[in-house]
């Protein structure tokens, strides 16, 4: 959340001030992350990687690039780790554990220190992934060319399942262009899921609810998150259909995505609100701006204050006010707004 504000123009004459509140909260996190050689080493957002990503980042604005590099090959150590083939035996492809969040910490970590993306590992891990998709799909007889599963549930949506997986594919620099066989298989599964948009602009979170009416309109579940993957598209290839997925999924978190689950932006209402300052900096449509600010607004209200549930987390960036003090901060330079890790707008190298 610190590095996040210090990153904001608006807030530029306290960036240092973030900056070394950002240390004060890494360093626990790097003691924590140096005793514990496991599994979750390569999680990006639940693991040690993510610690030494934000590390990373971090001692490199503050001009310290002989710790930020130092963070950077922790990082890359262990991409060893996550070309095993079954690295995590419950799935070892989504976002918040798995292959996917390892190549998108390597994005971030190269766009915000502005390194060499080493991409001799990251092109040879969106091989693994694209490869895993197919087996499991060959396998489970699906119709998607590529498709995962995490805990055996086979997750559409952003935090777990095919779309973020999809959007870091789509991501890579070069990885499309380079490999055309892959980048078949990578958009007809984005159009497999565009075909599953309903009439109301929803999702389904996962495909055993194919067919069911989609309730779930969060970051994490729904149209709130597969937006991203859409507007990504759409920036790639050009195609109006991704743009009209988009605005159709904005319609519907105006009328139904004011949440009570809490504040944060995983599977609550900030989540949503940045819905809206992703279509402003796609189409520079002044009613999406609007539409955040009156999503900030109703998080001041009595009604949400006395009616909305704790997190289990409160003050994480996920479920907490961590990730709502970004889209806050965000409100101010809508311009450059963009959900924390993972900026669509983004040109990587």
């Amino acid at each position: 959340m610190f590095y996040h504000l210090s990153k904001v123009p608006t807030l530029s004459s306290k960036q240092s001030q973030y900056l070394r509140q950002a240390v004060t909260y890494l360093n626990p996190a790097i003691t924590v992350a140096s005793c514990n050689k496991t599994d979750s080493i390569p999680s990006f957002i639940l693991g040690n990687a993510g610690i030494y990503a934000v590390a990373a980042t971090v001692f490199n604005s503050l001009g310290d690039l002989n710790q930020s590099n130092q963070y950077i090959q922790l990082y890359y150590d262990s991409a060893n780790t996550v070309k095993k083939q079954r690295f995590l035996n419950y799935g070892s492809d989504e976002l918040f554990v798995g292959r996917a969040g390892y190549v998108l910490g390597a994005l971030w970590i190269a766009a915000e220190t502005n390194t060499p993306l080493r991409k001799n590992d990251i092109y040879e891990i969106c091989d693994i992934i694209v490869k895993s998709g197919r087996d499991y799909s060959r396998t489970h007889d699906s119709r998607c060319p590529l498709m995962y599963s995490y805990y055996e549930v086979e997750y559409l949506g952003a935090a777990h399942g095919l779309c973020s997986i999809l959007q870091v594919l789509l991501t890579v620099p070069g990885y499309m262009d380079s490999h055309p066989n892959e980048a078949k298989d990578i958009k007809n599964s984005i159009d497999f899921l565009l075909g599953e948009q309903d009439a109301e602009g929803n999702f389904p979170a996962a495909v055993d609810e194919i067919g069911y009416r989609s309730e779930l309109i969060h970051w994490c579940h729904g149209a709130g998150g597969m937006i991203f993957l859409m507007a990504k598209a759409y920036l790639v290839f050009k195609e109006q259909k991704y743009l009209d997925s988009c605005i159709l999924m904005g319609n519907l978190v105006w009328a139904k995505g004011l949440l009570k689950k809490g504040p944060g932006i995983c599977h609550d209402i900030a989540g949503n609100g940045y819905v809206f300052l992703l279509l402003y900096r796609l189409t520079q449509e002044q009613k999406y701006l609007h539409r955040a600010i009156e999503f900030y607004k109703f998080m001041l209200s009595s009604e949400f204050q006395s009616g909305s549930r704790t997190p289990d987390y409160p003050y994480s960036l996920f479920e907490g006010l961590a990730g709502t003090t970004c889209f806050l901060a965000d409100l101010t330079h809508p311009s450059e707004a963009k959900f924390p890790f993972y900026d669509i707008f983004c040109v990587y190298k």
